[in-house]
């Protein structure tokens, strides 16, 4: 079956009960941005409220929710280029996480070097930037899992490390169906078994209104990859770019050895 035929009445047989905790990377920034702006801790809360009534309602369905989470389904403004399930322009939004930090960083640490590639004038930054790990349970009745009959059957345009289209198409579907959470294969992580990324269409599929846990990285991007860095707990974790693709959007990240 091709995901043209891949409608809503096609998927919601294909629903299945899924659950489990993802991981999301930000950038630290998000803590700290404001603080340079003022002298105290009070003024910073002054500040921050007066920022937060300039900005987009939060949707009803996701004002429970601590702002990690719900940050993506806020903003509606025009999607600036299409993602793996979601189409440019004002298209509804995708929480986008992995399965493990290690998958998260890789998926992170490949956009973030796609920019440098998109701008070769653009110097490699000399420090480490600081990154927020973040996990959060999930938990839906109705989810659709890529890596799994039937659908698996169409692998190959699902894991298309450039063309967007079939899954964009797919997504469509699948929130007409009712469909909260796709689970699938990340391209950009190379692991045996393949890693694995949640996609997340709908805050019901949040089991919990805040993230589980949280890890400092540091990562430091260069022209051969990325290195990352988790003082605790420890963890050290390096990626390449795999040879032999010529487009960088094509390009997937493996693991460093030693």
């Amino acid at each position: 079956m091709s995901s043209a035929t891949w409608t809503p009445a096609a998927l919601s047989p294909e629903r299945r009960r899924l659950a489990g905790v993802c991981w999301r990377i930000v950038e630290a920034q998000h803590r700290v941005s404001t603080m340079k702006l003022v002298d105290t801790l009070e003024e910073q809360a002054v500040l921050e409220t007066l920022l937060e009534v300039t900005k987009p309602p939060i949707p009803a369905e996701c004002q429970h929710l601590d702002y990690l989470l719900f940050t993506p389904f806020r903003y509606g403004a025009p999607y600036p280029s299409g993602s793996r399930f979601r189409r440019a322009g004002l298209t509804p939004a995708v929480f986008y996480a992995s399965e493990t930090p290690s998958t998260a960083i890789a998926e992170m640490a490949f956009h973030r070097l796609l920019f440098f590639a998109d701008s070769p004038a653009t110097p490699w930054p000399i420090n480490a930037g600081e990154y927020t790990a973040f996990s959060v349970p999930y938990k839906t009745e109705a989810a659709l899992d890529l890596t799994r009959n039937p659908l698996v059957r169409d692998r190959a345009l699902w894991t298309d490390r450039l063309e967007y289209a079939p899954c964009q198409a797919m997504a469509d579907s699948a929130r007409s169906a009712g469909i909260a959470v796709i689970r699938y294969e990340s391209v950009r992580d190379v692991a045996k078994p393949p890693a694995a990324n949640i996609a997340i269409l709908a805050c019901r599929a949040f089991a919990a209104r805040k993230p589980a846990s949280r890890q400092t990285w540091r990562i430091h991007l260069g022209p051969h990859g990325a290195r990352a860095v988790c003082d605790f707990p420890e963890q050290r974790r390096g990626f390449t770019r795999a040879a032999g693709a010529d487009d960088p959007r094509s390009a997937k990240l493996q693991w460093e050895r030693g």
